[in-house]
């Protein structure tokens, strides 16, 4: 055979050795494709196996940062988002819990509550679990799972104050109450709660709205009408700070109470209603075996829970089944 041949020879069986490799690369891919990116967010929060929680870094005894805390060993949580080693409370336990049983790791991240009940959330985290009452204006803009804490809602006024019996006392008063939320909604006489009747007992107040209500609470600590007359907060927070020493009393029964649920972005990249249902399911679960009530009594010494499973969240009607 000549040299021309034995070259052609070789070129034509090289040609063939690479049609071969490039079919063993292409055929898997044509009968396997690589899935596109998932449109449904409860996938995408598994695949990636991290849930990205907002929350609120200094509102005991629900959420607070533990000062000189640890990050969690070999997290996947990035570096400007929080471990749950780093974090304490009721609204943490549920949060650590909630990533537990989906199966990922709970990161967790501290926006502005004026951020969170805004919507819009452009994925900067996946769900927020933050003392967050359900209420239908709240609906519109966020999807709410089945409520995981019931808590009253009471005035707290300075110690040394003997004028003051019931709410109605603090009418046209200067009352502190959180900057946004649905208490504030209630002192202007507004607020609306899904299967409740709301007496405004308070008429005409003075509103001092704070981004913290801790801060509230201190404020009235510094004397009687220093700053303020009274503020309007979640019991289990002014309770904790009557605990850590602040001259506080509690002003007669609560003035309603609010349903807490976790609350996920209607304006997701990805559908969230698969999470939002799977959330609730979770939910439900904890509630039936215990586990919310373990971490109420632990948090709250009392049970803040049990009153939340008569709330139907299906029959709110904005989640489709």
């Amino acid at each position: 055979m000549s040299s021309r041949r034995i070259y052609m020879a070789g070129i034509i069986v090289l040609f063939i050795l690479c049609c071969i490799v490039m079919v063993s690369f292409v055929l898997p891919l044509l009968t396997n494709p690589v899935p596109a990116t998932p449109d449904d967010k409860l996938i995408e929060i598994k695949a990636r196996g991290r849930m990205v929680i907002a929350t609120d870094a200094a509102y005991p005894p629900n959420s607070e940062l533990i000062t000189g805390a640890s990050r969690t060993s070999g997290t996947k949580c990035t570096r400007n988002e929080y471990t749950a080693d780093e974090f304490t409370g009721y609204n943490i336990a549920v949060a650590v819990e909630i990533a537990r049983r989906l199966g990922v790791e709970p990161c967790f991240v501290t926006p502005t509550r004026t951020e969170i009940i805004s919507g819009s959330w452009s994925d900067r985290w996946d769900i927020h679990i933050g003392s967050l009452a359900i209420t239908p204006e709240r609906m519109k803009v966020m999807y709410f799972t089945q409520p995981y804490y019931a808590g009253p809602v009471s005035l707290f006024v300075n110690k040394d104050n003997t004028a003051y019996s019931n709410p109605g006392d603090l009418s046209e008063k200067k009352v502190g109450v959180c900057a946004g939320c649905i208490l504030e909604r209630y002192l202007e006489g507004t607020l609306d709660l899904p299967g409740q009747k709301i007496d405004f007992a308070i008429k005409n107040a003075t509103i001092v709205a704070y981004e913290n209500e801790a801060v509230a609470l201190s404020d009235l600590a510094l004397g009687d009408g220093v700053k303020l007359d009274g503020v309007l907060t979640n019991q289990p927070l002014g309770e904790d700070a009557m605990k850590n020493g602040m001259p506080l009393r509690q002003l007669g029964r609560p003035v309603f109470y609010d349903y807490d649920g976790a609350a996920v972005d209607k304006k997701s990249g990805r559908d969230p209603l698969s999470f939002v249902r799977k959330v609730t399911g979770i939910i439900r679960e904890m509630n039936q075996d215990g586990t919310l009530l373990k971490f109420s009594q632990k948090y709250y010494g009392q049970d803040l829970v049990t009153e939340t499973a008569w709330f139907n969240t299906s029959a709110l009607g904005y989640i489709p089944v």
